[in-house]
């Protein structure tokens, strides 16, 4: 942290301002550790269907197909 971006006033608004950068980090690494476990759950959900797997490797496919028909005309 910069000197330049740190409160002025008394000695406990530092702490003050410490507390709440590690309440908020805190609560950032809960948010996206949730949403990691949530996109981790519909992931296996998902890949555990064969015809899931199946869409997702011909849109794969399609996808490359498109890819390269546009690299080889540009």
């Amino acid at each position: 942290m910069s000197p330049a971006f740190l409160p002025a006033g008394t000695p406990g608004s530092l702490g003050l301002a410490l507390r709440l950068g590690a309440v908020f980090t805190a609560l950032a690494f809960v948010a996206f550790a949730a949403y990691g476990m949530g996109a981790a759950a519909v992931r296996d959900r998902l890949t555990a269907r064969p015809r899931t797997m199946t869409g997702v490797r011909r849109a794969s496919a399609v996808r490359s197909v498109g890819l390269g028909a546009r690299t080889a005309v540009a």
